[in-house]
């Protein structure tokens, strides 16, 4: 029983001593960090080891309607004269990238949104966001993209994009918005 009882008092002062212990103060005594001149080696060679494993990351793919650097997500607004609902041709590439990507993913679908600026009633804006938003449905739907895909709706003067009472603030309200419904 003795023996065991200095055994147990050896592995406890060891233990003891091994907590205690500390590691070298890596300043000098004018309190600086030493700087090394040791040279940099060559990471060890990895021949005749086994590779490495392969991520677990998943990789994801983000649909180009839903990423920010794809021209599809970024380019979705068709702009209108003052009063008028009539496509101009400078949205014909943006339309035709819209309607080949809409042919290309067949259970995507889309809401047209028109709008209009906050001059006229709100009957006449909500009638004029409406006619902007059909005038974007025809366009793509001669691109082929089929009907049951696509729906217009208005929000008249009730959702600017731009706050203001002035011709660059109307000018940013006057539009219709591709939205993705996925």
């Amino acid at each position: 029983m003795k023996h065991f009882e200095s055994l147990l008092s050896a592995i406890a002062a060891t233990m003891l001593l091994a907590a205690c212990s500390s590691t070298p103060d890596s300043t000098d005594s004018a309190g600086k960090a030493p700087t090394s001149t040791a040279t940099p080696t060559a990471p060890p060679s990895t021949a005749g080891t086994a590779p490495a494993p392969a991520s677990q990351v998943a990789t994801v793919t983000i649909p180009p309607h839903k990423d920010p650097a794809n021209p599809l997500f970024a380019e979705r607004s068709v702009y209108f004269d003052y009063d008028d609902f009539s496509v101009k041709d400078k949205y014909n590439d943006m339309l035709a990238r819209h309607g080949r990507y809409l042919q290309s993913q067949p259970a995507l679908a889309i809401r047209v949104e028109g709008h209009a600026d906050e001059r006229g009633s709100a009957e006449y804006n909500l009638s004029l966001g409406q006619k902007r938003a059909e005038s974007v449905l025809r366009a793509l739907k001669i691109i082929g993209v089929a009907d049951a895909r696509m729906e217009a709706v208005s929000y008249g003067e009730e959702r600017p994009r731009a706050s203001g009472s002035d011709e660059t603030a109307w000018s940013e309200n006057r539009r219709a918005d591709i939205a993705y419904r996925q």
